[in-house]
């Protein structure tokens, strides 16, 4: 008896250490694949706050909060299941899929430098006039800010999946789920803090003393410069990102150039200054897949560009 209690008591205690490194090695594949997807999710940060713009500064968070629902809701509900299928029934399908992601960061991307250099209505934007109550527009911009996400959610969903591709169905079910609310939760948080905070420095400087003013002060003059660099650090990474997956999907495909070129420059640069090599030749390497990632773009908004001016021009044709 005493015996047989002892070996249960053993199994238990194998089936916990089981049970433990397992979830250990779900949260650390959450937190590489996480890593993985920073790209995107600074691109899903630095785009999100322009959809409060506009709005009541009592209805910013309200909102923020409704796109995170809606963002959860795209990543758990829509996106697991199908990743899981893909990743079940066609495996092969990740790269390709992972591929045209990738096409369309590189086309956001150039498209955001586009517009920097050449200003035109984003293709985003909502038209608002004097009758637009604010009911109507608040679920245009929430109902905009789910689709772009939905996009987002995409590659961010796709981009995990690559990363536990050759674990077990349940493995990856956890960890996407994991990734799905860790960077939902991190995202619109941050956004939450972005927008509302100068709403805070203003308080602080109505109301505080001499340093909470100067400190108010700053996030008021600091808030605006801040969204400007994160709009800049957005639209580096998706060609960062996109570049980075167009060449490691062309690898994977047997197309190995690409990556043989951009190894052999990081490890030149890395001879050439030893100082800082892995910080250098990183460097190297992204600024080489950013800079592929933008021809890529360019060439995608040209094609959308020069498509647009020709049915202005065939409707301006057909009017006459």
């Amino acid at each position: 008896m005493a015996t047989g209690l002892i070996a249960l008591l053993d199994d238990i205690a194998g089936i916990a250490k089981l049970a433990a490194a397992s979830l250990d090695d779900v949260a650390g594949q959450t937190a590489k694949a996480s890593v993985k997807a920073a790209g995107v999710v600074i691109d899903d940060t630095a785009v999100t706050p322009a959809y409060v713009v506009g709005l009541s500064p009592s209805r910013e968070l309200p909102i923020i909060g409704r796109i995170a629902l809606g963002s959860l809701r795209n990543k758990l509900i829509f996106l697991l299941p199908l990743c899981l299928l893909l990743g079940y029934f066609a495996p092969w399908l990740i790269t390709p899929l992972l591929m045209m992601g990738g096409m369309y960061l590189c086309f956001e991307g150039a498209e955001k430098v586009y517009e920097a250099v050449f200003p035109h209505a984003s293709h985003d934007a909502i038209s608002v006039d004097a009758t637009t109550d604010q009911t109507k527009l608040e679920t245009q911009k929430v109902s905009g800010a789910i689709r772009t996400d939905f996009i987002l959610s995409a590659e961010i969903m796709a981009l995990t999946l690559a990363e536990v591709s050759t674990s077990d169905i349940y493995t990856q079910a956890a960890v996407l789920a994991g990734v799905g609310i860790l960077i939902t939760v991190a995202v619109y948080g941050v956004v939450a803090m972005i927008v509302k905070a100068d709403d805070v420095g203003l308080h602080m400087v109505k109301t505080g003393h001499s340093f909470l003013k100067f400190v108010g002060l700053g996030l008021v003059k600091g808030v605006p410069v801040f969204m400007k660099i994160l709009t800049f650090v957005g639209t580096a990474a998706m060609l960062w990102v996109g570049g980075s997956i167009i060449v490691h999907g062309l690898a994977g495909l047997g197309i190995h150039q690409p990556e043989h070129i951009i190894e052999a420059a990081k490890h030149a640069v890395e001879t050439a200054v030893p100082a800082l090599p892995a910080v250098l030749g990183w460097f190297t390497a992204s600024l080489l897949q950013a800079a592929l990632g933008i021809v890529l773009g360019g060439i995608v908004v040209a094609v959308i560009t020069f498509g647009s001016a020709l049915r202005g021009n065939n409707k301006s044709g057909a009017a006459h």
